[in-house]
């Protein structure tokens, strides 16, 4: 069998495994359920587990053996982490020192900047702003959840065209002049009735919601001004976030990854007016690869000192 640097990227719906080889080569990759750290959840706990097997029963397939195993999760919190530690040595037959687990946020802006160097915003289903510090201090802004914020996030875009959208029917008695919005929202959700919506938003989660995002880009591109409106105000939100950030921990380059950017032109846009004088980019990360490829890297033992304990929030 092959020894390899395994990375592994759990996201809630699925998660993705790079092997490489001691140079960094990849020599396979692949795709498995979803999970979350959340471990005190016993069927969490078992979903996580399964992906472990999952992993392992690919590797073999493959002719592989993991020597060490990087790996970024959603949820995930360093007092988690000696327990999942436990399910990917049970799963791998790892050493718990071969194994470095972090959080997919933090992952995420290993596989771009170097500590210190920037700050990284993702706009998903959520939206959330890091920085990891030269130190290992984590800046942190944003990410609470779309009962909180989660301004400019694709839930957020959704739940502010329904708002819109019941404002205007409260007040006129019709979806006047934003009636295409209503047409593209409501045909996601599969009925216009109070009904449909309320048991769609409130019997759903927040990934169900942010889908709805999408009907607002729809509306943006066949001219509805309203939805044209949201999606700027979301670039605006996430500006907010990387300038926090450069308060915080300092005028530095930002990096702006997830699913939102691929709505539609005007998010980056107005991300990127508002936040004149700074380097601002659109990286595409594969942040399994990259945790793959860690203990290798230049960078590798920085990472490895600097999470030991887990990042220190600040």
């Amino acid at each position: 069998m092959s020894e390899v640097h395994m990375g592994l990227d759990v996201g809630g719906t699925a998660s993705r495994w790079v092997a490489c080889d001691p140079t960094g080569a990849v020599l396979a990759r692949g795709r498995v359920g979803g999970a979350t750290a959340h471990v005190f959840n016993p069927a969490e706990r078992a979903r996580l587990a399964t992906v472990f097997d999952q992993v392992a029963g690919a590797l073999a397939e493959n002719g592989l053996k993991p020597t060490t195993l990087s790996g970024g999760l959603t949820g995930f919190g360093a007092a988690a982490a000696d327990e999942i530690a436990g399910l990917a040595q049970q799963a791998l037959g790892l050493p718990r020192d071969a194994i470095l687990l972090m959080d997919d946020i933090i992952l995420a802006f290993a596989a771009h900047f170097q500590p210190g160097a920037g700050h990284l915003i993702s706009a998903g289903t959520g939206s959330i702003g890091i920085h990891v510090g030269a130190t290992g201090d984590v800046v942190r802004v944003g990410g609470r959840g779309i009962l909180i914020d989660d301004a400019g996030s694709g839930s957020w875009i959704a739940l502010r065209a329904l708002d819109r959208l019941y404002r205007t029917l409260d007040h006129t008695g019709s979806f006047a002049g934003q009636q295409v919005l209503a047409d593209q929202i409501f045909a996601l959700m599969g009925g216009s009735s109070w009904h449909d919506v309320r048991q769609y938003v409130y019997a759903g989660d927040r990934g169900r919601i942010g889908t709805l995002a999408v009907g607002v880009a729809r509306a943006a591109e066949l001219g509805d001004g309203t939805a044209l409106a949201i999606l700027q105000e979301a670039g605006a939100e996430l500006a907010l976030l990387a300038q926090a950030m450069q308060t915080r921990a300092g005028e530095l380059p930002v990096a702006v990854i997830g699913g939102v950017l691929t709505l539609h032109p005007a998010i980056f846009e107005v991300l990127s007016a508002q936040l004149p004088g700074t380097v601002v980019s659109r990286p595409t990360i594969d942040s399994a690869l990259a945790a793959a490829q860690l203990p290798a890297s230049p960078g590798g033992a920085l990472w490895r000192t600097l999470l030991a304990d887990g990042p220190r929030l600040g």
